[in-house]
């Protein structure tokens, strides 16, 4: 939802490849943010969830999405996370990470 709010358009939701699960792809304008959903007790404790390990699957499986979709091929590619805690909004944080996609 804090994504459509803010103009995104869902592509993709828990998209599964040979490589790796992608929680949201969503595309707003020429970027392409692949998006890791992390729910925590307390949004502290999600903000450093995602591990090097994730972060290199979630890169492998963007680059077999891309490979599936050329359609995308000009899109900016980013890493975004949202973190989800009780009693709070949800948080988007953008550019969570660089790759070299």
């Amino acid at each position: 939802m804090v994504l459509w709010l803010k103009g995104y358009r869902i592509v993709a939701r828990r998209l599964r490849t040979p490589r790796g699960e992608i929680d949201i792809i969503a595309r707003r304008q020429t970027i392409l943010a692949i998006v890791e959903v992390k729910a925590r007790r307390h949004a502290y404790d999600a903000a450093g969830a995602v591990s090097a390990r994730q972060r290199q699957r979630l890169e492998q499986a963007a680059s077999t999405f891309l490979a599936r979709k050329p359609t995308y091929a000009s899109h900016s590619v980013r890493f975004d996370v949202v973190i989800v805690a009780p009693w709070q909004l949800p948080r988007h944080v953008t550019d969570a990470w660089r790759s070299g996609l």
